[in-house]
């Protein structure tokens, strides 16, 4: 899978400037390379109450509420690729045009960077180990793409057609998508892992756009192909609604596609095995 590089930044609030003393309530993360920009922001209060005598927690949330707004709204335009005034190169940019440097009570940490394959689950991970684990300590982490991989791994091993798959690039002239997992008989056969297995139902759903805009992208590409989007299930009951719709983003991408939940990943596995024997068959292998 392709590495993208990313740059993210935490939200801090800060109840007394002459103290310094502040609390992580968000991130925001940005990839324009990858088409890809979100931001996740914490609404609950608990923890900042018993920390700072006289918070107003009923203030704060309409805050970030509407700061959660104002982020989507930028974090839409860098993946569909349109313009919102200038449009955000690294995420301190995207931040400070919702919130600009200054003394008040909402202020943004020194920009990170990374690159990473899957950067909705990235996101989660920040935001997990910068905010959420001072919420909920015992919360479980999300599944990377990596983890639900292992699922439909074991059925083609099984299969022993592991080793037919490679790397294949779908490319146009501006831009190109890698998938690790491909096969080719009369059209190209690409497999791309998605871990919907997310804390936040937003980053299920950017997720799905994401990709959407990616496929979008490259659909007038010379080369024949079909995509297969092995998906991994959210294990928050909370998520299943954010999850159906992620799916229904996914069932918009404008080629030849087809949607494989990891309990048909035994049944995905044996279709695929005939497949490749008929086309052996066919070469006379």
């Amino acid at each position: 899978m392709k590495k993208h590089p990313y740059t993210y930044t935490i939200l801090r609030y800060v109840h007394d400037t002459s103290t310094g003393e502040f609390a992580n309530v968000g991130i925001v993360l940005s990839s324009p390379e990858a088409h890809y920009a979100t931001a996740i922001l914490c609404p609950k209060y608990t923890r900042l109450s018993k920390m700072f005598p006289g918070f107003d927690g009923e203030h704060f949330r309409t805050v970030i509420r509407h700061l959660q707004l104002r982020l989507d709204e930028i974090a839409c335009c860098v993946q569909q690729e349109l313009e919102l005034g200038q449009k955000p190169v690294n995420a301190q940019e995207m931040a400070f045009a919702v919130i600009a440097p200054d003394d008040s009570s909402f202020q943004w940490s020194p920009m990170g960077s990374g690159i990473a394959t899957d950067l909705a689950a990235t996101a989660e991970s920040i935001y997990e180990r910068m905010v959420e684990r001072y919420d909920d300590p015992k919360k479980n982490f999300s599944r990377s793409d990596e983890a639900v991989w292992k699922t439909f791994k074991k059925g083609f091993e099984e299969k022993q057609i592991l080793s037919r798959f490679g790397t294949k690039i779908i490319a146009v002239k501006d831009d190109e998508v890698e998938f690790s997992h491909a096969w080719q008989n009369q059209q190209w056969h690409c497999m791309e892992t998605l871990s919907f297995d997310l804390m936040q139902p937003q980053s299920i759903k950017d997720k799905a756009h994401s990709w959407l805009g990616r496929m979008t992208s490259v659909k007038d590409s010379p080369d024949k192909f079909r995509v297969y989007f092995l998906v991994g299930e959210p294990q928050l009951e909370g998520s299943k609604r954010a999850f159906e719709q992620a799916l229904n983003v996914l069932h918009k991408t404008p080629v030849e596609h087809e949607i494989v939940r990891e309990n048909e990943a035994e049944h995905f596995a044996e279709e695929v095995a005939k497949k490749i024997a008929a086309h052996d068959k066919q070469l006379g292998k």
